[in-house]
């Protein structure tokens, strides 16, 4: 559903949150807005007010004549609307009686109640935004941190769209060269230098790869960075939890084995959502509760991007050996077959309990960490009793997210529909590739072409079915 696509009906709804406040917003759209809106409205005449206008006036209770809220009205005349279509927005006091009155009287007058996400779906339908805009126009609204506020304005402004754009442009470019070849064959006459056509296949396909191999960041930005802490009982996990949170989140206490299963809570920190995971501490036990508590957390091992092992600094040397024995194989095994979809671990090794170590215990520890640990890993000495050093361990998790600049213009993916239509692109121009290379006929490289076009028009929306956007839309709130 593109182009300049219209519809029938005029829809309203409240695009203020629900609550009651000073101000409350009521959104109308469709091409009898200006006609059903007068019918309730008592000041300027809207069929004369000019565009991007503001008019202060009163809705007209319609079933007694009464007033029911003097407001502001701003109009906004097709297509220089956010829908494509005309638009009014009214803004009355937040009274939630107010918004709902107010929302029966337009309805009484000639409107339909809009459904989740309908003011967007319009803009995207009457050709106002693509559709990777419409979803990051969610993702504004959703946004909880300032890293995952920048990428979905970036998304919105449309800088994705024009990344695709130009690849598809290409690709169109590259596909007509070999189905106009395919014309001419019988004459053998060749218009497209093969050559040339595998150094820019493989040009396009490393930016769709970087866009892809971007997801990794982008949904940890989105969702927030996973980052399991991990280590052996009463090391200090869970105050160091709640020291990051700012809350008393998980249970403290000397006796062994207290935390039995996963607590996660999410904090921003340096404008950067992190999911932290307090596990269960990892040590030999026969209680199976316990037990079922230690095997959750080596799957949010496999599952965190980062990984705290925390270690009590009074721990004994061999003690220290059998719980990196079991903490670090995981890490290293994920680092070595890490992906776009299962990027490299990051280690963070956190010694607890330095105000109870010697310098000489420090430096011991130092030693056998630098034995143990992989060469990209980190190691701090904190205590999280006395919150010494743990401005530096934040620094160090602000540091670990790996963000790209704030001034960078890179585009990055947090979308998994986007990162699932960019791998099927990449694979089809994979083919194309070595069909190019190989000698294969120049209809099949085309195909794997338009296919791979189809992919990238997918996330703009060119080539979307409604189903996929009736769900995509379904996910919006009213009002949007």
């Amino acid at each position: 559903m593109t182009g300049n696509v219209t519809f029938d009906d005029t829809i309203c709804a409240i695009s203020t949150p629900a609550g009651t406040g000073g101000i409350a917003v009521v959104r109308v759209s469709g091409a009898d807005a200006l006609t059903i809106v007068s019918k309730c409205w008592k000041g300027i005449d809207l069929s004369t007010a000019k565009s991007h206008t503001a008019h202060l006036g009163r809705i007209i209770d319609t079933t007694d004549g009464s007033t029911l809220d003097e407001v502001v009205l701003t109009l906004f005349r097709t297509p220089h609307s956010f829908t494509g279509e005309d638009v009014v927005e009214i803004s009355c006091h937040g009274s939630q009686w107010i918004q709902r009155e107010l929302v029966n009287t337009l309805i009484r007058c000639g409107c339909r109640a809009a459904t989740g996400g309908e003011f967007t779906r319009r803009a995207f339908s009457n050709g106002r935004i693509d559709l990777s805009q419409a979803e990051a126009i969610a993702d504004v609204i959703a946004s909880s941190s300032r890293a995952s506020h920048r990428i979905a304005i970036s998304q919105m402004r449309g800088d994705f769209s024009r990344e695709l754009n130009s690849l598809r442009e290409q690709l169109l470019k590259f596909a007509s060269l070999m189905e106009l070849e395919l014309d001419f064959s019988e004459e053998e006459v060749e218009f497209a230098d093969r050559k040339a056509l595998v150094t820019l296949a493989k040009s396009i396909k490393n930016v769709v790869d970087s866009l892809a191999d971007s997801f990794s960041v982008g949904n940890a930005i989105k969702n927030g960075l996973p980052v399991a802490i991990v280590g052996e009982t009463n090391a200090g996990k869970s105050t160091l939890l709640n020291y990051l949170l700012h809350d008393d989140r998980a249970l403290v206490s000397d006796i062994h084995g207290t935390t039995r299963d996963v607590i996660e809570d999410t904090i921003t920190l340096g404008g950067v959502l992190f999911r932290f995971i307090d596990t269960a501490g990892i040590r030999e036990t026969s209680d199976t509760i316990e037990n079922m508590g230690i095997e959750r957390t080596f799957r949010k091992i496999d599952e965190a991007q980062l990984v705290l092992w925390i270690i009590d600094g009074t721990t004994h040397p061999d003690t220290l050996k059998t719980v990196a024995g079991r903490i670090l194989p995981g890490v290293v095994q994920s680092t070595r077959s890490a992906s776009a979809t299962a990027p490299a671990k990051q280690l963070i090794a956190v010694v607890n309990k330095s105000d109870l170590m010697t310098e000489e215990g420090k430096a011991e520890m130092d030693r056998e960490l630098d034995n143990l640990l992989p060469v990209n890993a980190e190691k701090i000495f904190i205590s999280a009793r006395q919150r010494t050093n743990l401005d530096r361990l934040e620094k160090s998790l602000i540091d670990a997210a790996s963000l790209p600049d704030n001034d960078a213009n890179e585009v990055i993916v947090t979308n998994a529909r986007h990162f699932e239509a960019l791998i099927k692109a990449g694979e089809a121009l994979s083919r194309s590739i070595q069909g190019l290379e190989t000698g294969i006929s120049g209809d099949f490289v085309s195909q794997d072409i338009r296919e791979c076009m189809h992919y990238l028009g997918e996330i703009t929306g060119e080539i979307t079915p409604s189903d996929i956007l009736t769900s995509i839309f379904s996910h919006f709130c009213i009002g949007k």
